[in-house]
């Protein structure tokens, strides 16, 4: 490496260390401004640790915090991580900008929760639920993209999976029938997919957003012309009942989060670990990511490339099938019009955060049904900031990690590029 070059990567990197120090301060700046400004000495935050009801788990005391006192240690741990940005440089930033986060937005919850009570285990909960499809889209992404096939067809695959879910379910008066009917749904158009972009090697992305807008117009027309005519004939199912798992739904804070929930949640869980599993401790596994990492040096061992991505594309697609009936048969029972609002695309920006990775991508995930829940979460609170606004915060918080990340995060080295045998 030249001078020339050491240089250039020094100034790059000086850039960039009081590019985000100035940052963190800003954020700090903005707390005291936002936050702290707008509070009065003597006020409090309570955050429930317990749910209300009669099958309650054992009581624990709830998190009551001094309002005022709690943001000046969080706005000076801020400046603190900004001090040591540009003192020391950027090691290990991904845990330095994750604690600046983790500050701003516990201050935003007190300063929101001032002389008021905020559940906090309903929030934890909404999480999880807002994170499962999400979870699902981008574990169909990893599924693709790891065998080299780019799929933004999630959001199709998923619109058209809780139309034909709820349908089924309704006509046959079975969930699973309607579950089942999801996942072949969603291979069918995975497969047709695979098919337009391994055989006939159509542009990855064009073949996505054709199914993606073929979807949206004619799961709009179905549900204009059919299904709302007559609710109850198709269009009235019902959700998954609540699966209580016992002993352990009884643990304070976690077990009403995790262990008190419906099929789909773990059903996505499962599934987190089981392709984890496969894709990096399986010979299959090892194929797969040696289609999307080396296709040529893939088939001359052996492999058969086309197949290993035919493959991977429709798992992919039925998983998405089981995102998709999470909308209806999972949770109202009932299809709206574009009732995914882009948790497909949100699912495709979790597993570029997440690393290609199954458990990176459903952290990720639950980092965006973190922002999700929170704008519901806020109105209720009846804060002063107009809803819309509140809206917005999941694809902020998107365009925000997508920024951070792209450039860092490294795809399969042959994703997106059709492959033709020699």
């Amino acid at each position: 490496m030249t001078t020339q070059s050491l240089t250039k990567e020094q100034a790059t990197s000086y850039t960039r260390q009081i590019f985000i120090g100035a940052s963190l301060l800003m954020t700090a700046l903005l707390m005291f401004i936002l936050f702290l400004q707008n509070t009065k000495p003597g006020q409090t935050a309570t955050f429930g640790t317990n749910l209300s009801g009669p099958d309650q788990p054992v009581k624990i005391p709830d998190i009551v915090l001094p309002v005022q006192p709690t943001l000046y240690v969080l706005i000076g741990i801020t400046i603190l991580l900004a001090a040591w940005v540009l003192i020391r440089g950027t090691r290990a930033m991904g845990w330095l900008i994750s604690i600046a986060v983790f500050c701003f937005v516990v201050s935003f919850l007190v300063w929101a929760t001032q002389d008021n009570s905020f559940s906090l285990v309903g929030m934890l909960g909404t999480t999880l639920i807002s994170a499962t499809p999400i979870a699902l889209a981008a574990l169909c992404g990893v599924m693709s993209e790891r065998a080299a096939v780019v799929n933004i067809a999630i959001e199709g695959i998923m619109l058209t999976c809780a139309q034909t879910a709820v349908v089924a379910a309704t006509l046959t008066q079975n969930l699973y029938i309607g579950l089942i009917v999801a996942i072949l749904t969603g291979a069918v158009i995975a497969a047709i997919h695979a098919v337009l972009v391994i055989r006939f090697k159509v542009d990855q992305i064009v073949s996505g957003t054709a199914i993606n807008i073929f979807a949206t117009g004619a799961t709009a027309f179905i549900a204009k012309f059919y299904l709302q005519k007559d609710i109850n004939l198709l269009n009235n199912s019902g959700t998954f009942p609540t699966i209580i798992i016992p002993g352990l739904s009884k643990i304070p804070i976690l077990g009403p989060v995790f262990f008190d929930n419906d099929l789909i949640f773990y059903i996505t869980v499962m599934l987190v670990v089981v392709v984890h599993f496969l894709l990096f401790y399986t010979p299959w596994g090892l194929r797969t990511r040696a289609v999307g990492e080396h296709p040529k040096a893939a088939d001359t061992l052996g492999i058969n490339v086309y197949l290993m991505r035919y493959v991977n594309v429709i798992l992919g697609g039925m998983i998405a099938g089981v995102g998709g009936a999470y909308f209806t048969i999972g949770s109202v029972g009932r299809f709206d019009q574009d009732m995914t609002n882009g948790k497909g695309f949100i699912g495709l920006a979790a597993m570029i955060f997440g690393n290609w990775n199954p458990i990176g991508a459903y952290l990720a995930s639950l980092l965006f049904g973190f922002a999700d829940s929170l704008q519901l979460k806020m109105q209720i609170l009846s804060i002063p900031i107009p809803s819309e606004f509140l809206a917005m915060a999941p694809y902020i918080v998107t365009i925000i990690v997508l920024t951070g990340v792209i450039g860092r995060a490294i795809p399969p080295a042959a994703d997106g590029k059709p492959y033709e045998k020699q």
